[in-house]
This record gives structure tokens, sequence and C-alpha cells, in this order.
């Protein structure tokens, strides 16, 4: 059985709202190689500022903007958990989640909900300017080309390759003289604000913001991410940094076209966490399954030193391997030798 036109254009356009999802789980679980669960409540946190906004004050575009700095607040928690207190990133990304239901339900004014069916949205502007159906995909995709850009020139700029390196090599980073806590805390915060902003644009989407609208999105940013990886890894082997952003935009689509098609075959909707976790282990494992080919080369990563195409076991040097161990090795054979 065949989708209608008008599901595919819905997936779509929830696929561009994902997309930028996509984009912050990136940031903390690629960039920043930190394990981040402050998402399921941060993208409520953005979406509850949001719908509050837009009932209140009738400003959908100060709704975006205040629900990407209360996102962005709630990713600074976190990291200041972890870089202050010394608690784990996973662990300090769990309480911060569990705290924010508390913070959430006070920004909705203690309601489990608020509709948005009377308030202005950008969409229902965009709606009314534009005269089109497609106002939807228009508006997504110009705000999904706006974050790329920029989030583009961030990480190539100075304080982004310090990000970028903090991720790779923490210790190479702070050998360098580069505060590595400042660089989670603003890799974190940045990351969340992304996520705070896909709330917003969710809660003005769908004109309602809900408590529970939150349970799995760290899922579906995860699977965002390795589908595009995986799909456009295919195609081009060393993705440049602007195409890998693009690949994680059209992750989160081709999720929620897949999910569409899903549930249009006739699957329960009951069935679409499962569904869920089967799409992002099947990505997950393609790697492995890829590198069980005859022929195909395997991929070992080095301290400080990237991906290094080897067969078999490692022939690279111990003191290629740890260079921290071989420089206390030589420090201790010249001590002997005095």
């Amino acid at each position: 059985m065949f989708m209608s036109f008008t599901a595919v254009v819905g997936s779509v356009e929830l696929g561009l709202i994902y997309a930028i999802l996509a984009l912050g789980v990136f940031l903390s679980f690629r960039t920043l190689n930190t394990p981040d669960l402050t998402v399921d409540g941060s993208i409520v946190t953005g979406s509850a500022v949001s719908a509050v906004v837009c009932s209140t004050l009738g400003s959908p575009v100060l709704g975006l903007l205040l629900s990407f700095v209360a996102g962005g607040l709630a990713g600074a928690v976190t990291a200041l958990l972890n870089t202050k207190l010394k608690i784990e990133a996973l662990l300090a990304g769990i309480l911060v989640m569990l705290g924010l239901y508390s913070v959430n339900l006070r920004i909705l004014g203690g309601r489990a909900n608020i509709p948005l069916t009377q308030s202005p949205t950008i969409y229902k502007n965009a709606r009314s300017v534009l005269n089109t159906p497609y106002s939807g995909c228009l508006i997504g995709i110009g705000v999904l080309i706006l974050v790329i850009i920029l989030f583009y020139l961030f990480l190539n700029t100075r304080l982004g390759f310090a990000l970028r390196a903090t991720g790779d090599n923490e210790y190479m980073v702070r050998s360098a003289g580069v505060d590595s806590s400042a660089m989670r805390l603003l890799g974190i915060s940045l990351s969340n604000a992304f996520v705070g902003l896909a709330g917003g644009m969710l809660a003005q989407y769908q004109s309602t913001a809900d408590i529970n609208m939150g349970t799995g999105m760290v899922v579906i940013g995860l699977a965002s991410v390795i589908i595009g990886e995986a799909v456009f890894g295919v195609i081009f082997r060393n993705m440049p940094l602007l195409l890998r952003l693009f690949a994680v935009a059209a992750g989160a689509v081709l999720y929620r076209l897949v999910l569409a098609v899903a549930l249009n075959s006739g699957m329960p909707s009951t069935d679409l966490k499962l569904t869920s976790a089967v799409i992002v282990t099947i990505a997950l494992a393609s790697g492995a399954v890829s590198d069980m080919l005859p022929g195909r080369k395997k991929k070992k990563t080095i301290l400080g030193q990237g991906d290094v195409s080897v067969r078999g076991s490692s022939s690279v040097p111990s003191s290629r391997r740890n260079p921290a161990r071989s420089s206390s090795a030589g420090e201790n054979s010249g001590k002997d030798g005095e």
C-alpha cells in the first residue's frame, strides 16, 4: 500500500525539524564524543518556552529565540555537573533530564500541555503569506539551511577547532593551553540549544506543547546521525564537514520517511518505539557487517592520529600507540642512566 502525497509531505516537514535536533546530537555525540541524555528534557523545555511565548505574547519568532536560549541553559547545567562536580557525563545528563520534568511543568503553568490552536505560529504565518501547501517544508528548509551555515562557520573558527580537538584528544588540548572544561561547557550548551530550537519549532508545528513529548528524542537524534552517515558514507568515502552536516540532516528526513512507511504498511502505532530501536540497531551494525566482508579494510582509531586503515592486527609500534607511556619510559631510562 503506497503512502499518500500528504503523508510524504508531513513526514518531510517533521524530518526537517528533527534534522535540527540531529545536528545538536551530532555536536555532543560525534564532535565532543560525549553521551548526553539531556536531550529528552531540553527539547521539552524549548517547546514549553515557545508555546508560552506564542500564547501570551503572540510572537513566534521570539518564542524560537528564547527556546534556543532555554535549551542552552539546560545543557550548561549538565556540563557544569560534569566538569565542576566531576559527575559522569551520562549520569549528569540523566539527573538534568529528571530535574527538567518539574521545571518544564512550571513553565507550562502546572498543566500537562498548552494548545496553540488560537495562537500565532511561524507555520500559520507562512501559510497565510506564501499561500501554498508546501509552506511548512519551505520554513523547515530555510531554518535548517541557516542553522547548518552558522554551524559550519562556527566549527571553522579558532574556537570551533578547539572544540573539535577537545572531542578528538582532550589531553592534547590541555597540553596546548586550552581549557577543555570550558570547551565542554560551550559544546554541550550549544548542542542542547539546537535541541531546544527544534522543540520550539515542533511545538509550533503541532500547535501544542506536551510534557511527555521528549520521550525517546535522543534515540531519534542518534538514529538520524547514524543513518545519514551510513547512507552518505557509501557514496562518499571521506566526507568533509559541510557534507557531514547535510548527511545528518538528510538522515533525519530518511528516518521519518521510514517510520511513515512502516506505519502506512499496517504496523500498530504501539510498535513505533520498537521500530525505532530496530532501525538504530541496523544502522549501528552496518559498519561491523561491512568490516566482516572479505577484502574489506578495517579502520582503527589511534590516539591523536585519527583513523588508520589496517588489515588484521595493528602494526603500529607501541611508542606511537601510546605516546604518553613511551615518553615516561624514556624519562625513567634517563634517570637510571644517571
